[in-house]
């Protein structure tokens, strides 16, 4: 028996006892207890009941190819160059990159869990499975990289799109790549992570490959693992997050409108959206990188999405890429 299909059986949250869970699956008890002690290895949080059994703590949906496509307008889905899901991966973004010039325009992979799932500068990003969105598209572009200044940013505003569309707020941006939920004008943790990487020619053909990691449910261990403040959707939903299904579609669906419209119009098209939700505008900054380390206030981004500095003597310092910490006023 796999992990999915285990995960696949406890999802609807209600209790499974051991040996109906071996009845259903063909195996014994024992490798039953095995798969159940390697999901929660993996931080599904599987609670045992006694002699009701095993279940989650609260329903969720599996990932499914055929469902996220029915969600999508009709002319959406059609735009699509493939629309995959899989259990595992070591990341989605390295699975496209993989397949190379085979790899058609608005490719799009899913994970249920990644085993190498990456950030910005080569972090970790943790990919438990059936809690959250790991997800991959591939926009080809004739314009080449010198066009393509401000596109992570853009992806930033994209995700709040697509949040917006599933009815979410309380979401913000933090320059260059972080989604972060927000309360009383401070921000509360990590919401989801941005990673884009390009290939091809600097004045010519290009693609990029865009990573978007969502949190959907985080739990307290993970909220512990991620070593840094984290949330989740689930928090900004009174405790329920949106369908799985639902969320991707939503997500695609802003992706390949918006990627469209950079593609057309470039990071011009995204800085009004990106002004309102920019979280570290007006906002003491600490930034550490080919600069040094250094302070100062957080005076939105320029037109190619460099980040602006004001420093003390009220000049404008331009940060192309650094660490980012808010300072306590």
């Amino acid at each position: 028996m796999e992990l999915a299909q285990l995960l696949a059986l406890l999802a609807e949250g209600e209790p499974l006892s051991g040996a109906g869970l071996a009845a259903r699956t063909g195996v014994t008890r024992a490798a039953i207890w095995k798969q159940i002690e390697a999901l929660r290895a993996r931080g599904v949080p599987v609670e045992a009941r006694g002699a009701a059994g095993y279940r989650l703590p609260w329903p969720l949906q599996m990932l499914d190819a055929k469902q996220i496509r029915a969600a999508l307008p009709a002319a959406l889905a059609r735009s699509l160059g493939a629309l995959e899901v899989h259990w595992e991966l070591d990341s989605t973004s390295s699975e496209l990159q993989r397949r190379g010039s085979a790899a058609k325009d608005f490719s799009i992979v899913l994970a249920e869990t990644q085993h190498a799932g990456r950030g910005r500068r080569g972090r970790a990003w943790l990919s438990p499975p059936g809690l959250n969105l790991y997800l991959s598209c591939l926009k080809r572009f004739e314009s080449g990289f010198a066009a393509l200044s401000g596109l992570s940013l853009a992806v930033g505003v994209i995700v709040l799109r697509a949040l917006e569309s599933l009815g979410i707020a309380g979401a913000a941006l933090k320059w260059p790549n972080d989604v972060l939920a927000i309360g009383d004008g401070r921000a509360d943790g990590k919401l989801g992570g941005i990673l884009v990487e390009l290939s091809g020619e600097y004045q010519g053909p290009c693609a990029a490959i865009i990573g978007i990691g969502l949190n959907l449910r985080l739990t307290p261990a993970l909220r512990k693992q991620a070593g840094q403040p984290a949330c989740d959707l689930a928090g900004l939903t009174g405790g329920v997050p949106p369908d799985r299904n639902r969320a991707a579609a939503a997500l695609i669906a802003a992706l390949v409108e918006g990627l469209q419209q950079f593609e057309r119009a470039g990071f011009a098209a995204f800085s009004a959206d990106y002004a309102r939700h920019d979280l570290l505008r007006g906002r003491p900054l600490q930034l550490n990188g080919a600069l040094g380390v250094f302070d100062g206030v957080g005076a939105g981004v320029d037109a190619h999405g460099a980040l602006q500095v004001r420093m003390a003597d009220g000049s404008v310092r331009r940060v192309d890429s650094a660490d980012v910490t808010v300072r306590r006023a």
